[in-house]
């Protein structure tokens, strides 16, 4: 991305070669698979225009997940605003079904954390983001990224509990 700031093309291409191949498996387990695509051209584009918002002193996966996280997140809400068609009982339901559910399920509960908890456990447990990195991506001191992300959990983990005693 240095490289590429600087003006160099062909660093610039690569990168967005290899940026476009890590965003296809990013989302490959957060949304559909026909929206994985666009939404992968869509933070393309962001990088794109944004590009020189990157500081070289910061990890640049993490201002890339931040990215794709924004993004991810704009395609879940679009699908929400598009609302939902009845379906047929006996409709073949795709293979990824269950990934699609366990990240609709998953994004639901961690809507019920405070803004803070839910980002730096999407960091740091789910896209393997090292507690520095998600600091440096949140602007939460290193004790603070760890103490949201046990709180975080903790109240899922009592969430899970109430819910299953519920039922």
């Amino acid at each position: 991305m240095v490289a590429a700031q600087a003006g160099d093309a062909t660093a610039y291409r690569k990168l967005l070669s290899e940026i476009d191949v890590w965003l296809k498996r990013y989302y490959s387990r957060r949304l559909p698979s026909p929206m994985i695509d666009d939404v992968a051209q869509n933070v393309l584009l962001a990088i794109h225009a944004k590009r020189h918002t990157y500081d070289p002193g910061r990890p640049f996966i993490a201002w890339l997940s931040a990215i794709a996280h924004y993004k991810w997140v704009d395609a879940l809400q679009s699908l929400q605003a598009h609302g939902t068609i009845p379906l047929d009982e006996d409709m073949a339901v795709p293979a990824d079904e269950a990934a699609v559910t366990s990240a609709f399920s998953l994004e639901s509960l961690l809507a019920r954390l405070k803004p803070a908890q839910a980002e730096v456990i999407r960091l740091v447990r789910l896209e393997e983001h090292s507690v520095e990195e998600a600091s440096q991506a949140t602007g939460q001191s290193a004790s603070l990224v760890k103490v949201n992300i046990h709180r975080g959990l903790k109240l899922l983990a009592d969430l899970l509990r109430d819910d299953s005693d519920i039922r």
